[in-house]
């Protein structure tokens, strides 16, 4: 059976409750972007489109010439985001053009930076799309609060008011700067699910105060 990060990390893709966790440092493939994410044909849709061509390509290695070292099959991890507006600390969702983005898909620990490489040239050359901006990159976010949030996007203001009032009472408050953003990830499919269905872990960077 294929490996799969939500059943292996349930703390990290299913929190039930609002929780305060510490999250270690994780590989990711990448494209970092700007505008609103419901843009048919937009910087975010392009982006999802690359993330995915790369992803399914190191998942599909073991069937091609190339041979990724201590590789095991895996099931592609969820979508996730980070979510910031340049000079704002929260999130206004009335201006979703304001957005910066990076979104990103969880790397298994096995693959190098080489084996990253040789999947952004093979897709790029298969999918004949420029993947050249795509990134591989480490982050490493610490201390962070997070729930799950059920519903649409636009009600997450009401999610975040609750974990930012759980935060408060434990001793801790939010941290959200110029390096430690507001993250989602996406375990639903908003072309295949009802928006008072989706769910989506939030996660906030916290510190003690």
């Amino acid at each position: 059976m294929a490996f799969d990060f939500k059943k292996a990390y349930k703390e990290f893709y299913q929190a039930k409750k609002i929780q305060i966790l510490n999250i270690p440092p994780i590989n990711y493939v990448a494209v970092r972007g700007k505008g609103d994410p419901n843009e048919p044909n937009g910087a975010y849709q392009k982006a999802i489109s690359k993330l995915y061509a790369i992803s399914y390509t190191l998942k599909m290695s073991y069937k091609s010439d190339y041979k990724i070292k201590n590789f095991f099959e895996y099931v592609v991890p969820p979508l996730e985001g980070f979510w910031w507006q340049d000079n704002l600390s929260d999130v206004d969702y009335s201006k979703k053009y304001e957005f910066n983005f990076i979104s990103l898909i969880r790397l298994p620990d096995f693959i190098s930076e080489d084996d990253f490489k040789w999947a952004v040239k093979t897709a790029s050359q298969k999918k004949k799309i420029d993947c050249s901006l795509v990134e591989f990159l480490n982050i490493n976010e610490g201390l962070c609060v997070q729930t799950m949030h059920i519903g649409s996007y636009d009600e997450e203001p009401q999610t975040i008011l609750k974990m930012k009032e759980f935060t408060n009472i434990n001793g801790y408050e939010f941290d959200v700067n110029n390096v430690r953003k507001h993250h989602e990830i996406y375990l639903s499919d908003p072309r295949k699910v009802a928006k008072e269905k989706l769910k989506t872990i939030i996660r906030i960077p916290i510190k003690a105060k």
